[in-house]
């Protein structure tokens, strides 16, 4: 392998990391208090709303449902009016933040309606509040699976970003298409699918070391 495929592959691999991690943490910011609002809002809820999470699911399904290759396009005017342009790597985060929110919204509602309503029950006999039984009780257990929820968005937003590379977003994705598809490059395309297969593996391990930590400090607090 060349010493200049070397190079785009290394410069490759830098602008997809910047679209995954800014998108996945753009996910995150949002889609948390989403999932929060949904399981405190909806039917047996600290605050029950039964419309509005209903309302919202609805909104979040139906991004949810749109494959993300028509988002892309779908969303080509909205991103040029935030960004100014609807290519290059910085454009492409706009997407992948949008297709990102719900995704990650509904596996972290799966995660905080998992947490033992037991205690939630025992705070609230104490006389803690709501908001202390958001804060003390939902989100620290259901932290371990909200990280593992985490890791699975990073991992489909590491497809995402290549799939993003067809309408020239830049990354991993961009340099397959432009070198490795339209130039018959079969190095440039094994270099694209090994340096994803590297980062897909070693972002569900790094998540699943952290998520057994997290477990085990979980179980450490209630042994003492």
């Amino acid at each position: 392998m060349s010493r200049l495929i070397l190079d785009l592959l290394w410069h490759a691999t830098g602008e997809t990391l910047i679209m995954v991690l800014v998108s996945g943490f753009i996910a995150v910011l949002f889609g948390l208090p989403l999932a929060v609002f949904m399981v405190v809002a909806g039917r047996g809820g600290l605050y029950p709303l039964p419309v509005l999470p209903r309302l919202l699911g609805v909104v979040i399904d139906a991004i949810r449902a749109v494959p993300f290759i028509i988002l892309l396009v779908l969303l080509i005017p909205f991103t040029r009016m935030v960004v100014g342009s609807a290519l290059g790597t910085t454009a492409a985060i706009v997407p992948l933040s949008i297709a990102a929110i719900p995704y990650f919204a509904r596996i972290a509602e799966v995660s905080l309606r998992e947490v033992d309503h037991g205690l939630v029950d025992a705070v609230r006999a104490m006389g803690g509040t709501r908001w202390m039984v958001i804060r003390y009780v939902l989100l620290p257990e259901s932290m371990p699976a909200l990280v593992s929820g985490i890791t699975v968005t990073l991992v489909t937003l590491v497809g995402a970003s290549a799939m993003a590379g067809t309408i020239g977003a830049g990354g991993l994705g961009d340099l397959a298409i432009r070198y490795g598809y339209q130039r018959f490059n079969t190095t440039v395309m094994l270099g694209v699918v090994a340096v994803l297969i590297v980062l897909v593996t070693g972002m569900q391990a790094l998540g699943n070391w952290l998520s057994r930590i997290l477990r085990h400090s979980e179980r450490t607090r209630i042994a003492d």
